[in-house]
């Protein structure tokens, strides 16, 4: 069975690494089995935030054939608290991509056909 490791070591980088595996390996037993990832890793895994296909599993969690294991870093702000810094040190209204909720509301008899 083949599957793909990534991780990011540090902000704004990545590793990637495809893993030959036997049939009935562990998401622990894999990352276990990764020279690159151990050697890089500061945290046991116990501790450590994993998943497959972005949702988070635990490590006794048994692999398929092409599954791609995310190992996600820990949050360093808020992501909150980072908006509102950012806000604050714009200075300005923060620009939305979405339109505005009530923008474009509907009035009696302007409605869909």
């Amino acid at each position: 069975m083949r599957v793909e490791l990534v991780w990011s070591p540090e902000a704004g980088c990545f590793r990637q690494c495809w893993l030959d595996l036997p049939e009935g390996t562990s998401l622990g037993q894999a990352l276990q089995g990764c020279a690159d990832f151990m050697a890089e890793q500061r945290l046991p895994l116990a501790e450590l935030q994993v998943g497959v296909w972005g949702r988070v599993r635990a490590l006794d969690t048994l692999l398929r054939d092409r599954d791609r294991i995310e190992v996600y870093r820990p949050l360093t702000v808020d992501p909150k608290e980072a908006r509102r810094l950012r806000y604050a040190k714009r200075g300005g209204p923060i620009v939305s991509r979405h339109r505005p909720k009530f923008a474009n509301k509907l009035k009696p008899g302007n409605g869909p056909r």
